[in-house]
């Protein structure tokens, strides 16, 4: 009630007081000029606010096109402004044209968005200067003025082509003349059309809160449910999404992807990448709707641009959808034209490829001999995402490898001086996952004073650097690679195993013990005092089972430990069996203990 009243107040001081104060923004005042008269509209009554009486609004049936509000007789009498208009290549050149001319109700939405037409493929720069022309212009005020005061007469399409127009073009959004049309809007709701609504709830994502805004919103998405099924446009389908947001009760959603999956065959490459962004922003992970779009996307998928693709592939990650055909298709593309991209651009795909599991082989494998070519193009920014990415997805490198993580270190050695204590541990312990321990970053690492400072790390880093301290200790430890001299050693950690919540199928534990032997399964084996073994089958030459009559002869006198390890998927690279990070650095780690890992998927559950 506060909203309308202090709507109604604000209409009464703008058309009756004939205050005529700056309308648009909080900008050097102009010197005062008393504006010329609205021209007058047979469908408004005059308000009356001093009597009880019910206040009458311009009623403009809702249009498609805002020139169908002209008459037959007044396009004629329109045409040489709307020409003129056409012609208009800047906001000052629209100006001019305002203030040589007399302007009605019926032109201002067409002002506005020539306005904004003529800048918006304009560089920022550019876009900048010539907006700061358009708010020092006289007859920029004069617009905005009977925009504020013609409102009343405006049809919706007009209203809501001027709103998003000046929202666009950097207008205050607390200003008179946009709280005032936003204001009218909220007495229009019932008029709108298709088109309308969809700029309406578009410009309405893009604005501040403030209470007109907040209470025009509201009222859309009570009547937005209604408009569901009679929305014809995919656009105005993607816009009444994003302004339903991830608030939207789950038999709203249904019925948006209902009415997204009857309109599948309109949708174009752009609207299914914008629509992918979409079914981020509200939330809403169909299945059925994602696969259409991806497998859209990835036929397409040399006509999607940079940005677009990096979107794509956000949207994936947030919404936990993986598709095999998509995530090759992006990688494929982008290995294939690796050239055209720069370090940071390949680099940002390759942190979401990560993100979603996903092992884009021959991308790593082009990428890596960039890296292995020009490791000086490289900041240290970029190095620890590029450690972080082959490290975690575990990448084999092959013949590279060495010389891979030789040219990487050089240049974190180079950074050393400008590494923090924090850093420090990060980078080496990414290297500790591919079993490379280079001296000059550990000598630095292991100094008491480094030592201490890490330890007495708190708050948010606290947790991250104690599970880096715990994978260095484990490194040193299992792998025993040689260390610097006059370095101190790492302080006791006090490891503690971590809770296993895999645990091996009793069936399958049951046809193990038949098969080796009971006294041949051990179950639930804890090595280093960190590593849990689901169950240990030791066998012996004369038990063998497991092996060949051929390979039986050459077999070592020494007993066979085979640890059998049930692992999640979310510990494989998605659609493979190849092991990640940590998974990876247990498997080195058993071998080094001796064992023969068995890995025993458990995909019954899952993080995608």
């Amino acid at each position: 009630m506060n909203v309308l009243k202090s709507g109604e107040q604000m209409l009464k001081r703008a058309i009756l007081s004939g205050r005529f104060s700056l309308v648009w923004t909080q900008y050097c005042p102009l010197p005062y000029k008393r504006p010329d008269p609205i021209p007058y509209c047979r469908n408004c009554t005059v308000p009356s606010f001093h009597q009880n009486s019910t206040r009458t609004l311009c009623s403009v049936l809702p249009s498609k096109d805002a020139a169908s509000d002209l008459s037959r007789s007044n396009e004629e009498e329109h045409a040489p402004f709307f020409k003129m208009l056409a012609e208009c290549r800047s906001p000052s050149d629209v100006l001019d044209l305002v203030d040589s001319r007399e302007v009605y109700h019926l032109h201002i939405s067409y002002c506005m968005s020539q306005m904004w037409k003529s800048i918006k493929k304009m560089s920022e720069d550019q876009r900048r200067c010539e907006i700061s022309l358009m708010l020092a212009h006289p007859s920029f005020q004069k617009l905005c003025h009977k925009a504020r005061v013609g409102a009343p007469c405006m049809s919706t399409s007009q209203l809501a082509y001027t709103l998003s127009s000046m929202v666009k073009l950097g207008v205050s959004q607390s200003s008179v003349v946009v709280q005032t049309l936003l204001r009218v809007m909220q007495e229009r709701l019932n008029q709108l059309d298709e088109k309308s609504l969809s700029i309406l709830c578009y410009t309405l994502k893009q604005m501040e809160s403030s209470k007109n805004s907040d209470a025009l919103t509201q009222g859309l998405k009570l009547i937005l449910p209604e408009w569901i099924p009679k929305i014809q446009n995919v656009i105005a389908l993607q816009n009444v999404m994003c302004l339903l947001g991830k608030d939207t009760p789950p038999v709203i959603k249904k019925n948006l992807q209902m009415k997204a999956l009857s309109m599948a065959d309109e949708f174009t490459l752009p609207n299914a990448q914008h629509m992918m962004r979409t079914l981020a922003t509200i939330d809403l992970h169909s299945k059925p709707l994602l696969d259409i779009f991806s497998k859209r996307i990835a036929e397409n998928i040399y006509g999607v641009p940079y940005p677009k693709m990096l979107m794509v592939l956000k949207s994936c990650r947030e919404l936990f959808y993986r598709n095999s055909n998509l995530l090759s298709s992006i990688s494929d593309y982008l290995a294939t034209t690796l050239s055209i991209w720069s370090n940071k651009q390949i680099i940002f795909f390759l942190l979401e490829f990560e993100a979603l599991c996903f092992n884009p082989v021959a991308l790593l494998d082009a990428f890596a001999e960039r890296v292995i070519q020009k490791p000086h193009s490289f900041a240290l920014k970029d190095l620890f995402s590029i450690l972080k990415i082959y490290s975690s997805l575990n990448h084999d490198l092959k013949e590279h490898k060495q010389e891979f993580l030789d040219g990487v270190t050089l240049m974190l050695e180079s950074y050393l001086p400008r590494m923090t204590s924090v850093q420090l541990l990060r980078a080496v312990s990414f290297l500790c996952v591919f079993g490379h321990f280079p001296q000059v970053l550990l000598k630095k690492l292991l100094q008491k004073e480094c030592l201490d400072e890490l330890l007495q790390r708190g708050g948010t880093e606290y947790i991250g650097v104690m599970n880096n301290l715990h994978k260095l200790d484990l490194c040193l430890r299992l792998d025993n690679p040689p260390l610097p001299p006059s370095v101190s050693p790492l302080p006791d950690l006090h490891n503690v195993l971590q809770p296993n919540e895999n645990r091996l199928h009793p069936r399958l534990i049951s046809a193990l013990k038949n098969l080796a032997g009971e006294d041949a399964v051990m179950e639930s084996v804890v090595e280093a005092n960190v590593y849990f073994i689901d169950a240990v089958i030791t066998l012996s030459e004369a038990k063998d089972i497991l092996s060949s009559p051929e390979e039986h002869s050459v077999t070592s006198q020494n007993s066979r430990r085979i640890a059998v390890l049930c692992v999640r998927s979310h510990a494989f690279c998605f659609g493979t069996t190849h092991p990640r990070s940590m998974l990876a650095m247990k498997i080195r780690h058993l071998k080094l203990l001796g064992y023969e890992p068995c890995l025993v998927g458990d995909f019954s559950t899952t993080s995608f």
